[in-house]
């Protein structure tokens, strides 16, 4: 147990924080696999928006362990694999 004060507050505050981290890393791993597991380019492409948003979210915030960059490698990933749908036509 903490022997201060502030350490109790931190325990608390730090709890809270790894919960909201938690889902918001859910959400979009939720999001990214609904992109990557799409069957036709139109399902997919109404997914990415969302992604997309909860991705510059999360950077914004740093939130959920993402940052800009990774934001920006997610969002490279998934559009490369909304564009390999559409070539399957």
């Amino acid at each position: 147990m903490p022997t201060h004060k502030s350490a109790e507050k931190r325990i608390l505050t730090s709890e809270k924080a790894r919960l909201v981290n938690r889902a918001i890393r859910s959400s979009i791993r939720t999001s990214l696999k609904k992109v990557r597991g799409a069957t036709s380019h139109a399902e997919a492409s109404k997914e990415l928006p969302n992604l997309f948003s909860m991705l510059d979210k999360a950077a914004r915030r740093n939130q959920g362990g993402v940052t800009k960059n990774s934001a920006s490698n997610y969002k490279s990933k998934a559009q490369k694999a909304v564009a390999a749908l559409a070539e399957k036509k």
